[in-house]
């Protein structure tokens, strides 16, 4: 069987050590998994940036900005159907 773990020794600082002991302790979950979801949580905000950085990268701000300046009464134009 592959093993799906890593071990990782890590120091933390006394105080950031208390505070995710009784962190842990009050959501009911170890200290090894209360940091285990705190770096996934990073992991995934991190990458959460990065995608919305390179669907910036991809915007097309002069046909947003004709789509948003245009009078209500115009029926949909072709482009506009749903992806």
């Amino acid at each position: 069987m592959k093993n799906t773990t890593a071990n990782y020794a890590l120091r933390l600082p006394r105080s950031l050590k208390t505070e995710v002991e009784r962190l842990a302790a009050q959501d009911g979950v170890s200290v090894n998994q209360f940091i285990a979801t705190a770096v996934a949580e990073k992991i995934s905000a991190l990458k959460t940036s990065q995608f919305f950085v390179e669907r910036q990268a991809q915007a097309d701000f002069a046909a947003f900005n004709r789509i948003m300046t245009r009078s209500g009464d115009e029926p949909p134009q072709p482009g506009d159907e749903p992806i």
